[in-house]
């Protein structure tokens, strides 16, 4: 069994920063990408960012420039952070990982987690 637990969301004035963390823990043999997407209140789910094994990374247009995605191997727990926050980035935050566990054999299986609710008012 694996668990991805999200932290470090809450609310924010538009300009603020707020840092994400999203821990994976039980039963993992290896982790490849682990993600972050968000969805607002009547909008899809859509990739915020999103970070390889080898640390090489990618974002939404939406967000370049302003978030940085990155991880910790050794712990596996990937984190968001989050500058100039906008009004417009106010959703809930999900962490997604592609894990490798001691029980699903040579097939990686996606993870999420439960979501950290993100606000930017003023």
């Amino acid at each position: 069994q694996v668990q991805l637990v999200e932290s470090g969301g809450g609310f924010v004035q538009p300009g603020g920063s707020l840092r994400l963390s999203c821990a994976a823990s039980g039963s993992i043999f290896t982790i490849n990408a682990m993600r972050w997407y968000r969805q607002a209140p009547g909008k899809e789910r859509e990739l915020v960012a999103g970070i390889t094994s080898g640390g090489r990374t990618n974002y939404a247009d939406s967000v370049k420039g302003r978030f940085t995605i990155s991880r910790d191997n050794a712990k596996n727990t990937v984190f968001l952070q989050m500058n100039s926050l906008r009004p417009e980035d106010t959703a809930v935050y999900y962490c997604n990982a592609d894990v490798y566990s001691y029980s699903s054999g040579p097939v990686a299986r996606a993870y999420w987690g439960q979501g950290t609710q993100v606000t930017v008012s003023p």
